[in-house]
């Protein structure tokens, strides 16, 4: 089954890549969107301990817990 598929708005996850950000915690706040409307395989994650949000694939994060 495809990962995404699975994730959801407001799921805690873990980050694991890119190094510098690997191991913060974060929420899942959105599923990105690119200009034309297409929806992207990417998901907007808000860093928990810090005012910041990065995009990242699936592959990039790890779900601790569902909402």
């Amino acid at each position: 089954m495809d990962k995404s598929k699975e994730i959801q708005v407001g799921d805690k996850v873990v980050i694991l890549r890119p190094s510098h950000i690997a191991g913060k915690i974060g929420f899942i706040y959105a599923r990105e969107v690119f200009s034309d409307e297409e929806i992207s395989k990417r998901w907007i994650i808000r860093i928990d301990s810090e005012d910041v949000m990065v995009s990242l694939s699936p592959k990039e994060f790890e779900l601790l817990a569902e909402r």
